[in-house]
């Protein structure tokens, strides 16, 4: 089956940064982990993320379910041609894990990736926030990010272990092959396109039961 290489393993603490001016907040400075370091040797990885891991808003980042942040590192080249993204690499989007060797269009909801000593489950595609734009100081760069569906997934921890960068992570089961990344976020925005879909994603055991409640939302 598929394997990925781990080309990047990365951790952040909270903290406090100024806003950026078109920001409209009354607060000038907000708080956030998004800056994620490259971890020397391998990092323990828990059910709750990467030990020396936080999140600023739990509400919507971590939890069993956000466990862990992956991007594909094949998405930064493109990223490059847009205005302000020329310098990005690994840990541009506040993820934890860059991996080469699958994206959205190849990676699925309940797909089971094992590593030497961890394995991971995918729970359901990243939804960009404020804080992508935030960082970049790029007003529009969120709405890019939706645009091209460059926009991450959350893995689920499913077995406890260690992981450092250039491991090799192996894809040992995929129950729902119909569900990409790529699909699921794209109904998300546009819930009306396929209604029956909608209705099945509300219902898929392992969509994190955020998501399935969004589409049940939706589900006629």
């Amino acid at each position: 089956m598929s394997r990925v290489s781990v080309v990047s393993v990365r951790t952040g603490r909270v903290r406090e940064w100024p806003r950026p001016d078109w920001d409209a907040h009354a607060e000038r400075t907000w708080r956030t982990a998004y800056q994620k370091d490259e971890v020397a040797g391998a990092v323990h990885v828990g059910a709750l993320g990467l030990a020396g891991d936080e999140q600023a808003s739990r509400d919507v980042h971590g939890g069993p379910q956000m466990a862990v942040l992956a991007y594909a590192a094949s998405h930064y080249p493109l990223w490059w041609i847009e205005p302000g993204c020329e310098g990005m690499g690994p840990g541009a989007f506040g993820e934890n894990l860059s991996w080469d060797g699958a994206d959205e269009t190849r990676v699925c909801v309940g797909d089971a990736w094992e590593g030497d000593h961890v394995a991971f489950e995918v729970s359901q595609p990243r939804g960009p926030c404020a804080a992508i734009s935030r960082w970049w100081n790029s007003p529009a760069l969120m709405q890019r990010a939706i645009e091209t569906g460059r926009v991450g997934w959350y893995l689920r921890v499913t077995r406890e272990g260690d992981i450092a960068r250039g491991e090799t992570l192996r894809l040992v089961a995929r129950p729902h092959p119909g569900w990409t990344i790529e699909r699921v976020f794209r109904l998300k925005l546009s819930p009306a396109s396929d209604p029956a879909a909608v209705r099945e994603l509300a219902t898929l055991p392992a969509l994190s039961p955020e998501w399935r409640a969004h589409f049940a939302g939706r589900a006629g």
